[in-house]
């Protein structure tokens, strides 16, 4: 089963792509859950509402498959090794420079 779109203002079913409602011709900047009513663009709920989990059958299908994404805010520990590395080396030729 299709998702399907409703005019918040009127409840008129629109077409997934509509920016407009054919009925009451009411603007439509962000997308609402049905059943949590969270409100965002349409990219954020490309797998499912980001608040609740909601989620079409159709959405399931496209959804992407693979290990989800760490976002620690951490870098690898090899990054700080070259970085440290660098500074290092950084600092001797400074220091042969100098002396």
């Amino acid at each position: 089963m299709a998702a399907r779109f409703f005019c918040d203002n009127c409840g008129t079913e629109v077409k997934r792509n509509s920016n407009r409602c054919p009925k009451c011709r009411r603007f439509f900047v962000f997308v609402r859950c049905p059943q949590c009513g969270f409100t965002g663009e349409e990219s954020n709920f490309a797998g499912g509402c980001p608040a609740c989990g909601y989620c079409t059958n159709e959405q399931k299908k496209i959804t992407p498959a693979g290990p989800p994404v760490r976002r620690t805010g951490k870098l690898p520990l090899w990054v700080y090794v070259i970085a440290l590395l660098a500074l290092a080396l950084v600092a001797l030729v400074l220091y042969l420079t100098v002396a």
